[in-house]
């Protein structure tokens, strides 16, 4: 990790030789969730609520993806930008040194002007929690921070999954949008209100349910879900990163050199 908080410091201190071009791109993407944010805001100020799900309630669920997903924006955008290595040739560069490819790719990239977006996120999260009707135990805090690290583990291990694609189709599929992007848009909101089969895939395969929507439940005492095991659900999101990393490495071992 020493060496990915040197890619880090590098490619910081790129970005500050032009400084008002990135505190107005941070400004920028201030814009992107406080627009999505007022639309859920105009949304329960003309029907009230959703599903039984009050306003603060679901603030905090898309406060929670935001966050996650902005942090991942931040630091792992190597992944999400990694087919343009595979086309120009660049990642046998990184083959012959003699450190892990992941930690290369996870440090080829940051989006630090995202951090405008991450932290008008963490704003809102912090407002929503302070307003929903919640008693707020140590262990109910540990199950809000590991809501967020969930998040951030499992949009990582997406990036890497379509990052791995890039091995056998060359280019970036655009399909891996749709559980990034896709998935970010319909994770803000509580589960239960899609379709069975939509919360069944976003529980067993891709367990986004363990991020926000059964850790939430506990959060709220909703639906009998007052047993501290709920509080622990983000730990299997985090495991959902071994598999990914098991795909990226078959993917490496297949890659066929561009030879220079």
């Amino acid at each position: 990790m020493k060496l990915y908080f040197k890619y880090m410091l590098m490619l910081l201190r790129s970005e500050m030789q032009y400084r008002g071009s990135f505190l107005l791109m941070t400004f920028c993407q201030c814009l992107t969730p406080f627009v999505t944010f007022a639309g859920v805001y105009f949304m329960f100020e003309r029907f009230g609520e959703l599903k039984g799900w009050s306003f603060y309630e679901v603030a905090l669920c898309f406060a929670v993806t935001q966050v996650a997903f902005s942090f991942t924006e931040c630091f792992a955008r190597g992944f999400d930008v990694f087919s343009s290595l595979v086309v120009s040739g660049n990642f046998d560069r990184l083959l012959v040194r003699p450190r892990s490819t992941v930690v290369q790719v996870l440090g080829s990239r940051f989006e630090f002007a995202r951090i405008g977006r991450l932290l008008l996120s963490a704003g809102v999260l912090v407002w929503a929690a302070s307003q929903i009707e919640a008693s707020w135990t140590p262990l109910k805090v540990v199950a809000l921070v590991l809501m967020v690290v969930s998040g951030v583990v499992i949009f990582t291990g997406i990036f890497i999954l379509a990052a791995a694609i890039s091995f056998w189709t060359v280019q970036g599929l655009e399909v891996a949008n749709i559980f990034t992007d896709g998935g970010r848009e319909m994770i803000q909101y509580p589960l239960n209100i899609y379709h069975k089969w939509v919360k069944r895939f976003f529980t067993f395969i891709i367990p986004f349910a363990c991020v926000n929507y059964l850790p939430l439940l506990y959060i709220l005492g909703r639906d009998g879900a007052d047993h501290p095991l709920y509080a622990l659900l983000p730990l299997i999101g985090i495991v959902f990163i071994a598999p990914c990393l098991l795909v990226w490495r078959i993917g490496v071992r297949h890659y066929r050199s561009t030879g220079s």
